[in-house]
């Protein structure tokens, strides 16, 4: 799948940072949807009629936090894949709920490491995705 067709919803409260994010993941070509809280960027996705590749959200934000987010997509969105963004430490991530196994782009970043780790996670394939092969191979 080209990344044209492929859908980001990108949540954070702070509008340069989602306008910079949203104009960088454009230019490499994805589709985006932004959003400043939380609850918006739920119903965003409710509405969306299409599929959802990656929610890119901060962590720490007013009202509901990137991981609560995180939780409430994945119950409607099981397959959206998960990356968060914080410009605080990893110790203040985890007290909001970030796993130490979680993917976290750590701001500020630039459009090409966006770019690169947006493209890295879209594509990977866990090992037990793949068809079983015959012995030998």
């Amino acid at each position: 799948m080209s990344p044209d067709e492929k859908t980001v919803l990108v949540v954070d409260d702070e509008p340069t940072v989602l306008g910079t994010v949203r104009d960088g993941l454009t230019a490499h070509g994805y589709r985006v949807l932004g959003a400043l809280d939380g609850e918006t960027a739920l119903q965003m996705a409710e509405a969306h009629q299409g599929s959802i590749a990656l929610l890119l959200v901060d962590v720490v934000m007013p009202g509901l936090s990137g991981p609560e987010v995180a939780r409430r997509l994945h119950a409607t969105r099981p397959d959206t894949k998960l990356l968060y963004m914080s410009g605080f430490s990893t110790e203040v991530t985890v007290v909001h709920g970030v796993s130490a196994g979680d993917p976290l782009l750590v701001k500020p970043f630039s459009l090409e490491t966006l770019g690169r780790k947006v493209k890295e996670l879209l594509e990977h394939r866990s090992p037990f995705s793949r068809p079983p092969q015959p012995p030998g191979r």
